[in-house]
């Protein structure tokens, strides 16, 4: 009899335990379904503030909606940001971002991205599925490369990388950007020339000062319709001949550089009208006469100082000829 009291009580204990556990891990269950709702509560109201945030400071102007954030804190862009994908434009200033989110690849509609002034080291390759895109603006971050990508927004006019200190090279690919016209590649690290900028058909308006630029191309003429050209601050000993044929060049900036001599073939460049090689260590001492008073602006080292060095350069070699003679 007492055996069968103590299985009895023994059954009554396990299923006692049993039950226990059961209300327990029902609990821990139920809790943790309370601390998942909670979750996606806070997640959903935490995504409304942001979005309320970023949408006082979209701005309308003349029919374009623009994403303006200036001097604020946004390290990384939200993914509620995708709601918005009607934005035409992002201006988005000395905020720290440090990226450029692949979800960029949703806003079809965008034309401008300024993301200028950041601190952003690499950019996605889904920007190149930005078809309309049309300016790319990303001078002053930490680019260390171009990604071929870009080759793809065929409509990509303006392109500004300026002040990347590492950025070296660029991939070929992007001399299939036929309506690039305007490209500041200045305050980088270029060693080369970049091959990819030769092949831009459109190409008018180039930056590549403040580099390292040894050389320029022999085929630098390629460039046909290129007006502004700025190469000041490099390391350039000498230019080619070809620069000549550049016939649609207004304007050439070549201060600050280690050139010894002006080509000859320059005096032709009939649409040059603003040219600068002050502080550079030109073998001939050529001075231009002091002007007037109303004279006193022109540049000293300008379109007319070249002319003058180009003649005196011939003067003196043919003197030099004639005494050979």
């Amino acid at each position: 009899m007492m055996a069968g009291l103590i299985t009895c009580s023994g059954s009554v204990s396990a299923i006692k335990a049993l039950w226990e556990t059961r209300i327990k891990q029902k609990r821990e269950e139920l809790h943790k379904k309370e601390s998942g709702a909670i979750s996606r509560l806070t997640g959903v109201w935490e995504d409304r503030i942001v979005l309320a945030k970023l949408n006082d400071r979209i701005v309308n102007e003349e029919g374009r909606l623009i994403l303006r954030l200036e001097k604020e804190d946004w390290k990384t862009l939200p993914p509620a940001l995708v709601k918005l994908t009607q934005l035409q434009e992002w201006q988005i200033h000395r905020c720290g971002l440090q990226d450029i989110p692949p979800f960029i690849c949703r806003f079809h509609h965008l034309v401008v991205l300024d993301l200028s002034r950041n601190n952003i080291s690499k950019i996605p390759t889904e920007i190149g599925r930005l078809s309309r895109l049309r300016e790319l603006l990303l001078s002053y971050n930490r680019v260390t490369s171009i990604p071929e990508e870009l080759a793809c927004c065929e409509n990509l006019e303006k392109l500004e990388v300026a002040m990347n200190r590492r950025l070296s090279q660029l991939p070929p690919q992007l001399s299939n950007l036929k309506k690039l016209h305007h490209l500041d590649l200045s305050m980088n690290n270029f060693v080369d020339f970049p091959d990819a900028v030769l092949g831009l058909p459109a190409l008018q308006w180039l930056d590549i000062a403040g580099n390292s630029l040894r050389a320029l191309p022999t085929d630098i003429h390629r460039m046909e319709n290129l007006h502004t050209l700025w190469l000041q601050r490099n390391e350039l000993e000498t230019l080619p001949d070809n620069v000549s044929q550049m016939q649609s060049l207004e304007t050439l900036v070549l201060s600050s550089n280690q050139l010894r001599d002006i080509p000859s073939v320059m005096e032709g460049m009939s649409k040059l009208r603003f040219v600068n090689f002050r502080d550079n260590p030109l073998t001939l001492d050529v001075e231009l006469t002091k002007g007037t008073a109303d004279d006193e602006d022109r540049e000293m080292f300008g379109h007319e100082f070249m002319l003058l060095y180009i003649q005196e350069a011939r003067k003196r070699g043919n003197a030099a000829l004639n005494q050979h003679c």
